[in-house]
């Protein structure tokens, strides 16, 4: 048996899984925050209640996604020490800080906000979910800074037969992150934003008392998934100029021709979805349209699927290369029988699935029962009957 293969297989599979939870994560906190924000300004009760609730759904997803970023971390130890090795001093660098920002401060002040919840001032409360929120992005800088070096090793040296870093201001002028990093933002608002909207629309259409909640909600939502549709696109067509740059063959490899045919088609559709829901939101006809919330529940998995075909397209365009131009996948793979790789494969993906569906579970629950009656304390006991 080849433990490349096998190593590639675990490999896509575990960043996949970690990926859909990231893009949920990003899209949603941002969205929380600006409700919060909303409240803190405008002291309507409603708003607080859209920032419990739609709140809760995010720690959901964000304690259950860091879950998946600890076993992917593990990969690297134990299927691709050649990256180490090779490249450890540069691409080390940009993974460090994001530990550093995701696990500690992050964490910290998720925390802090988390049983703040009536507690704490409500500017001081405000001011703790704009700096989870803003070290959530800064983590996704540095995910996306190591990542562009694969695609594109600059600020290194090649000395001893190892990869150095000379320049750590040149991971920040990559142009293999210029137009990706708006692309990946973007696509957590899309992501979060086309969440809301189907939630929203799942309680319309079955008939809920709270009207005011799911319209203020799926109103931002629509906008917000019109904002990241737009975004998506243009940047995502940004990179293909930027491809020229470093990688000029990569849109023409076999390997990415399903997976970009079928990114483009629901970029677009889901700028359409968007256009539309905008469209009915202007006319008032957003909380009336029954087929329309037929069409956003089922929405909910475009982003997703989207998010997953450009993953692929941006690594498989890169083989055989790990990276460009530098160390070749098949050197980078550890010296270990094919077998033990292909266990810990199964283990991992075996792992992924269960937290996925106990996501996947939670959620619905808390999504499904809806917000807490007017009145409630203002607490945000996260897991509280599901």
């Amino acid at each position: 048996m080849d433990a490349l293969p096998v190593a590639r297989l675990q490999f896509a599979t575990t960043t996949s899984f970690h990926f859909l939870f990231v893009l949920l994560t990003l899209g949603l906190v941002t969205m929380v925050a600006v409700m919060q924000t909303r409240a803190a300004v405008g002291g309507k009760p409603e708003l607080l209640r859209m920032t419990r609730f739609w709140g809760r759904l995010y720690v959901i997803n964000y304690a259950l996604g860091i879950v998946t970023g600890i076993v992917m971390e593990f990969q690297f130890g134990l299927t691709w020490t050649g990256l180490s090795a090779f490249a450890g001093d540069v691409f080390g660098a940009p993974l460090a800080i994001e530990t550093l920002v995701a696990f500690f401060l992050e964490s910290t002040f998720l925390g802090l906000w988390i049983f703040g919840f009536g507690r704490m001032h409500k500017w001081l409360h405000l001011a703790l979910i704009w700096l989870v929120t803003l070290t959530a992005y800064a983590s996704a800088l540095f995910i996306m800074l190591a990542n562009s070096f694969l695609q594109n090793p600059v600020g290194s040296r090649l000395e001893g037969g190892t990869l150095h870093l000379d320049d750590f201001g040149a991971l920040f002028s990559n142009p293999a992150l210029a137009a990706s990093l708006p692309h990946v933002v973007s696509a957590a608002l899309v992501t979060g934003g086309f969440f809301v909207v189907g939630v929203s629309a799942y309680h319309f259409l079955k008939r809920t008392a709270e009207v005011e909640f799911f319209r203020r909600s799926m109103r931002l939502g629509v906008v917000t998934a019109l904002i990241g549709s737009i975004f998506v696109v243009n940047q995502g067509f940004a990179q293909f100029g930027k491809l020229k740059m470093y990688q000029p063959d990569k849109l023409g490899e076999a390997a990415v021709g399903a997976p970009l045919g079928l990114m483009i088609t629901l970029g677009f559709a889901m700028l359409l979805c968007a256009l539309l829901g905008t469209l009915l939101l202007f006319r008032n006809w957003l909380t009336k349209a029954r087929l329309l919330h037929y069409l956003m529940v089922a929405a909910i998995p475009l982003p997703f699927v989207a998010s997953i075909m450009g993953w692929l397209v941006r690594e498989l365009g890169r083989q055989p290369w790990l990276i460009w131009g530098k160390l070749r996948t098949a050197d980078a793979v550890a010296d270990v029988p094919a077998g033990q790789i292909l266990f810990s494969f199964i283990a991992f993906s075996l792992l992924f699935a269960a937290l996925a569906v106990a996501d996947w579970v939670l959620m619905a629950r808390v999504a499904k029962r809806g917000p807490d009656p007017a009145g409630e304390p203002a607490e945000l006991p996260v897991l509280s009957g599901v």
